[in-house]
């Protein structure tokens, strides 16, 4: 009887096993937040914009440059479904990449209201543990202006940027 039970251990120990060794996200340390600058929450936004992302106690790194305490960001996008922390962040129209270390994008989304959430991936693009994610904001995109002459594109000005000290 004691070998049976020391078995049922042995292989319920087992099953666990695997899950443990899945978690792949590295930690995030304490005082990093993560952050849209622009847009601001309920902006309303004619055509093309700027988002850019903010970041604070880590560093921006390109995709698969492994540097302590550094990631590079993902834009979600209308994305409601929680992100799987043992699976690298997807990558589709909902879920866009900047692992050249872009700190912002310029944008085009079809008129409506949409959601914009940042996430900081890893080297290998898996979330931080605990997940390092922005707030999600919503914003309103209204047709934009037509252009005057056939062709013609006008490009919205780059936010600018403050120092930080």
């Amino acid at each position: 009887m004691v070998k049976v039970s020391r078995r049922a251990l042995l292989l319920g120990g087992l099953v666990w096993l695997p899950i443990a060794a899945v978690a792949q996200g590295l930690p995030t340390p304490k005082d990093a937040s993560l952050y849209i600058i622009s847009p601001k929450d309920g902006a309303t936004i004619s055509g093309l914009f700027w988002c850019v992302f903010g970041l604070r106690g880590m560093g921006i790194t390109h995709a698969s440059d492994q540097f302590p305490n550094s990631g590079h960001h993902h834009l979600l996008i209308d994305v409601d479904e929680p992100l799987n922390s043992n699976e690298p962040i997807p990558q589709d129209k909902k879920h866009l990449h900047y692992g050249s270390g872009q700190t912002d994008a310029l944008i085009r989304l079809s008129p409506g209201q949409h959601t914009l959430q940042l996430v900081l991936g890893d080297a290998k693009h898996f979330p931080f543990n605990p997940p390092l994610m922005s707030k999600k904001i919503t914003i309103a995109i209204k047709e934009p202006i037509a252009a005057k002459k056939v062709g013609e594109v006008t490009l919205p000005r780059r936010p600018e940027r403050r120092q930080c000290r």
